[in-house]
């Protein structure tokens, strides 16, 4: 399994007045991710994903892990793995390098909606196929 990998860059708004990424921006970075995962590894925008197929992936649930501070100007790489996928539930992992030093560590559950009844619905197939295709070694399917 090779991960999901990208880069961001920390920019002068994601900073609080000590000079870090404060913590609604490190959730901003990681879902600006998400919608970057839907685009180039599943061939699909996010926005078209919401606006045309009306499914949406809400966040339920997240633990963060936050080791090292990131900075104005810092470009982490972001290496995101699947953790696990349900009947309507995704489990992603986002793990936030420096270098090699491992700065935030998140899991994230997403469930899929039917946007115009706003109600949990399967994940279409297709998309279940290539987000089990990033799952992480040792990592189980969901029911």
């Amino acid at each position: 399994m090779k991960p999901y990998e990208t880069q961001v860059l920390v920019r002068f708004g994601d900073v609080d007045a000590a000079g870090i990424a404060y913590f609604p921006s490190i959730y901003n970075l990681i879902h600006d991710t998400f919608e970057d995962l839907w685009y180039n590894h599943l061939g699909v925008s996010y926005a078209d994903l919401i606006m045309k197929q009306r499914l949406g992936f809400p966040l339920v649930r997240s633990e963060v892990d936050f080791r090292k501070v990131l900075r104005f100007g810092d470009r982490p790489t972001i290496q995101v793995t699947c953790e696990g996928v349900g009947r309507s539930s995704l489990h992603l992992r986002y793990r936030f390098f420096l270098g090699e030093d491992l700065a935030l560590d998140a899991h994230m559950t997403t469930a899929c909606v039917d946007m115009d009844h706003l109600k949990s619905c399967p994940i279409p197939e297709a998309y279940r196929k290539v987000f089990l295709a990033l799952m992480e070694e040792g990592s189980q399917p969901h029911a």
